[in-house]
């Protein structure tokens, strides 16, 4: 069984349990909302409703870090068991995975090997059951990006992320990324600048200002590149004056050539919808007569679909990305996991007349 994908939040070391509280509370699925915590160093794990939880760590939080377990609801509907970390600023300096670190316990639960489709008439068709698939995994990562950065109106996290990957990557070569501030967009490139180039983890350099970063990129040699992940095979690099031009554009610049890009279609992706709509209308209404997958898993009405290889490269070229500006004035991007952010950023610099 596979943990993930992996959730990332940076907060001040003082706001840091309050907002493990937030978190916690937005996470578990009903009330008594109890959860399994632990201390380390400290006795082994012990049952508690989420306050007495959140008061046994904050009595201890400077001494020792804290690792709680719950049971979650995904947006989809999915039972979820996850794990929550929170670490001291001395502890997560020897770390990569963030002052706050959430992971379901299966990748499964959210990315399922499989699906239970009615295909009606028509053929089994890869690009219709990754839109299908895309669906699903971008609408839980969201959600659950949300609940861990943004539970509540306070902006406690300033930055956060999500990848299948068990550390803190740079933030375009992640899936997902949270700002509690839009404006502080820029701030993806400088850190995945920054990481790359100078070989350091994003969990002990996402505190920095954003002059901080600036500078430390101003330091590279002239001409100096990194090549962040791009999961579709590309190599394509981000140079040391993109970003530092980057950062010198109005944030709203730069919002926008996001958008913009997000918003251009994809044509193997368009043409894969009307076949994935059906496939997911003719699904809810097989489930609403009460069908059930045959012993043989073939169908019909219902047939058992199989996610290979060729859904994964299907996802990595094609997935869309999602940009959403939050009434708290922050802003999300996303896209499966099988994908990374690069692609969209690329566009975006491309059309700004940043890329060489």
């Amino acid at each position: 069984m596979r943990a993930g994908p992996y959730f990332y939040a940076w907060c001040d070391e003082a706001a840091r349990v309050d907002a493990l509280g937030a978190a916690l509370s937005a996470l578990v699925d009903e009330p008594p909302h109890t959860v399994g915590v632990r201390l380390y160093p400290g006795p082994e794990t012990h049952e508690a409703p989420v306050d007495e939880a959140v008061a046994a760590i904050r009595a201890r939080f400077r001494r020792a870090d804290a690792e709680v377990v719950l049971h979650s609801i995904s947006s989809s509907g999915q039972f979820v068991r996850c794990n929550l970390r929170c670490f001291t600023d001395r502890s997560e300096r020897s770390t990569s995975w963030g002052p706050l670190h959430l992971h379901p316990e299966n990748l499964q639960e959210f990315a399922p090997k499989y699906m239970i489709l009615d295909l009606g008439s028509g053929s089994s068709s890869v690009g219709a059951e990754a839109v299908l698939a895309w669906h699903k995994v971008v609408t839980d990562t969201e959600d659950f990006l949300l609940r861990l950065c943004a539970p509540d109106a306070s902006r406690r996290v300033s930055t956060g992320g999500c990848t299948t990957a068990w550390t803190w990557l740079a933030p375009v070569s992640m899936c997902a990324t949270y700002h509690a501030n839009a404006h502080d967009i820029a701030r993806d490139l400088a850190l995945s600048w920054v990481s790359l180039h100078e070989n350091e983890s994003v969990s002990r350099i996402a505190r920095l200002s954003i002059e901080a970063l600036r500078a430390r990129v101003e330091a590279a040699p002239a001409g100096a590149r990194v090549v962040p992940t791009d999961k579709s095979g590309r190599s394509i690099p981000l140079s040391r004056e993109t970003v530092i031009k980057a950062l010198a554009l109005p944030a709203s610049a730069l919002i926008e050539a996001l958008v913009a890009a997000a918003d251009v279609p994809d044509e193997a992706w368009r043409a894969a919808e009307p076949r994935a709509e059906e496939i997911h209308n003719l699904t809810v209404q097989a489930k609403a007569r009460g069908e059930q997958l045959p012993a043989s898993l073939k169908g019909p009405p219902l047939w058992y679909v199989e996610m290979t290889g060729e859904h994964v490269y299907f996802l990595a070229d094609h997935a869309p990305f999602t940009i959403r500006r939050l009434p708290s004035g922050g802003m999300m991007m996303a896209t499966h996991f099988y994908r990374t952010l690069w692609p969209l950023w690329v566009d975006a610099l491309s059309a700004l007349g940043m890329m060489p």
